[in-house]
């Protein structure tokens, strides 16, 4: 599944070609997605593009007369086409744009969403978010204040949406790397220090893995259709067995919250 860098870095690609550009229709082939596309998205004309944003995973396109919000899902990706470019078997929706182009959803498995809001801080799938990772209110201070009563595991933790959004499993795994801190610990045992570097260490992951436009190990392609590179750093996702790149210690793996963990047992306490 995507997730945050994967998806900043669709939303950069894109929004050059969107903003100022005015969406002449829509067309969707398949409105049948995780949710139905809203009527108000497939009924569309003549409507320019104000901003596109993000917030957490979803893109929010802002139109004069609402937002269209956006989730790629497991395996969904925008392109911006020539508008005369064939759609193939699972090209799902298409924003046809004033500059002769297109913005053409794909999305093979279908989890993905086209939805409407007059107000997306206030939707149903936003309401309920966390602060953004790499905005200030995300701080040591606000991670250890809120860890004080958290008996669950920190990995696990850090991948709750209403804590800070955008920190997946991928990141989450590389992010306690960086820090030093073992993924299993009670969130409740990080000192003020330990806040601070993991918060430190969430940030710079994150932040690198979108200035190589994000990890594709599967589906992920950027807007342009090349994949992203940050898999070629990462020091412990997907390395069970391995060697850690920074003692030559055997990696391990295991599950927390039904999702894969990795971990140095010696570099991380």
């Amino acid at each position: 599944m995507p997730e945050l860098p994967e998806v900043e870095t669709s939303r950069r690609g894109i929004e050059p070609h969107l903003v100022g550009e005015t969406i002449l229709h829509a067309i969707v082939r398949n409105p049948r997605l995780r949710w139905p596309v809203s009527q108000e998205i497939q009924a569309l004309s003549d409507q320019p593009v104000l901003s596109l944003q993000r917030r957490a995973k979803y893109l929010l396109l802002e139109l004069p007369i609402g937002w269209i919000i956006i989730h790629l899902g497991m395996s969904g990706s925008l392109r911006v086409l020539p508008e005369e470019q064939p759609a193939a078997k699972h090209d799902h929706v298409d924003l046809v744009l004033s500059n002769g182009k297109v913005l053409r959803y794909t999305d093979p498995r279908r989890f993905g969403a086209w939805l409407w809001s007059a107000d997306p801080e206030a939707s149903s799938v936003l309401a309920h978010l966390g602060p953004e990772p790499l905005s200030e209110a995300f701080d040591g201070k606000y991670l250890f204040t809120k860890s004080r009563t958290k008996r669950t595991a920190i990995k696990p933790w850090l991948m709750d949406n209403k804590l800070v959004v955008g920190v997946g499993n991928i990141y989450a795994s590389e992010s306690l790397f960086a820090a030093g801190i073992l993924p299993d610990r009670p969130a409740m045992t990080l000192s003020s220090d330990e806040a601070d570097i993991l918060v430190q260490s969430i940030k710079a992951v994150l932040l690198r893995s979108i200035e190589q436009g994000g990890t594709t190990l599967r589906d992920f392609l950027q807007s342009d259709g090349k994949p992203g590179y940050f898999a070629q750093e990462l020091q412990v996702y997907g390395r069970s067995g391995k060697s850690c790149r920074m003692c030559g210690t055997p990696l391990l793996s295991g599950k927390h919250g039904q999702r894969s963990t990795y971990w140095c047992p010696h570099c991380q306490k």
